[in-house]
């Protein structure tokens, strides 16, 4: 019987072989779906954010090219809409100033490449000296590469097509004109975007992302967990990506607020209350870096937690939420004062019942982030600091 038994045990063995081999695969399929699955969900949120871009550069490209063809009688208008898509293809908030920088690259490339092929005449070297100068008079101008791109690129096209082509110097020129006008133009006025939108689609991750560390170190200072809180640690120190594209969006806000006479109400109303917030945001995101650092100190110190800490920490993260969601709204951001203030009472409840030294740390940082998001709410700096005082109580 043992040996029947043994039989039975060593005839199994294969079955089971096999049955890990297929839940491995099967694991392997779902880990495959679940990356293919996310890479597509990642496709379709950066089709979705650059759709209005590539709907703004067709009819832009299209626009130019009548206008330069139709109206202005140019007959092969090709920069016209070259030079509306490559404005258009700027960073949103740079529009403008790649407009000015395509022109001026236009104008010095078309000057200089006239100028020496009057004096000097065509030819190879004659081509490498007009470049040459093209770009060096762009660099002392101006310095920004667009400029010396257009300068050296009409250039070119000046030295080497002027001979075959007659008045290329003044169909260039307009080309560009009316490529960077109609790119403004669609911008501006056919197809403006919602300043408020752009703003909210670059601020979430930044917030998002400290909302999350914030909630991760309240759990962790009430767990007594220093692995979590070094984790969050971690994932907050990958704030520079979501911070620079905050940052660039407050740009490109202003600029459709002040070039869209659509969104001109909104310039001093919800988007330059939200463009101004960037700055104390991102200082509110370096204050509570260190106000996580300090947490795992704490932790790994064994220092007292009283009960009102986690919650102080707690809060902040919810003033942040609340602070998102009035932004997103445009809405005057009131609750996230009061819920951020609530934070520091609480914190101040936490000093009064006792902490150590890094402890000590925690409550001022939850003090000069709550300072932070004030100021991002629209306060003075004064103001902010004031009722922090008030909200802490004695100390």
């Amino acid at each position: 019987m043992v040996a029947a038994g043994r039989r039975g045990a060593d005839e199994g063995a294969p079955a089971r072989a096999g049955d890990d081999a297929t839940g491995g695969l099967a694991g392997r399929m779902a880990r495959l779906r679940g990356r293919t699955a996310a890479m597509v969900r990642d496709r379709a949120r950066r089709v979705r954010a650059v759709g209005g871009l590539a709907v703004q550069a067709g009819l832009a490209a299209a626009l130019s090219w009548f206008v330069a063809h139709e109206l202005l009688n140019i007959s092969q208008p090709v920069f016209a809409p070259i030079s509306a898509v490559s404005t258009l293809a700027a960073s949103v908030g740079q529009r403008l100033r790649r407009t000015i920088e395509l022109i001026l690259g236009v104008t010095v490339g078309v000057l200089i490449g006239d100028l020496l092929l009057v004096v000097i005449g065509t030819g190879w070297w004659q081509l490498s000296l007009i470049v040459v100068l093209a770009i060096v008079v762009a660099l002392f101008l101006a310095g920004s590469a667009a400029v010396v791109i257009q300068a050296g690129a009409t250039a070119v096209l000046i030295a080497t097509l002027s001979p075959s082509i007659r008045d290329l110097e003044i169909p260039r020129f307009v080309d560009a004109l009316v490529g960077g006008g109609v790119a403004l133009l669609v911008t501006a006025v056919l197809l403006p975007l919602n300043p408020l939108r752009v703003l909210n689609r670059a601020a979430r991750p930044a917030l998002d992302l400290l909302v999350t560390q914030l909630e991760a170190t309240a759990g962790a200072l009430a767990e007594r967990d220093a692995a979590r809180a070094r984790t969050a640690r971690g994932e907050l120190r990958q704030n520079k990506g979501p911070l620079k594209a905050f940052v660039e969006a407050t740009q490109g806000a202003r600029e459709a607020s002040t070039l869209s006479p659509v969104h001109w109400r909104q310039r001093r109303g919800p988007v330059g209350r939200y463009a101004q917030a960037a700055e104390p945001i991102d200082r509110a995101m370096r204050n509570s870096g260190t106000l996580i650092r300090r947490a795992v100190t704490l932790i790994e110190d064994d220092e007292p937690v009283p009960e009102p800490l986690p919650r102080a920490v707690a809060d902040l993260a919810e003033a942040v939420r609340v602070l998102k969601r009035q932004f997103a709204a445009g809405a005057e951001p009131d609750r996230a004062r009061e819920q951020s203030l609530r934070a520091v009472r609480m914190a101040g409840r936490a000093y009064r019942e006792g902490v150590g030294f890094s402890g000590a740390v925690v409550v001022a940082q939850i003090r000069t982030t709550v300072s932070d998001l004030l100021v991002a709410t629209g306060l003075t700096q004064e103001d902010a600091n004031r009722l922090v005082r008030r909200a802490f109580g004695d100390l």
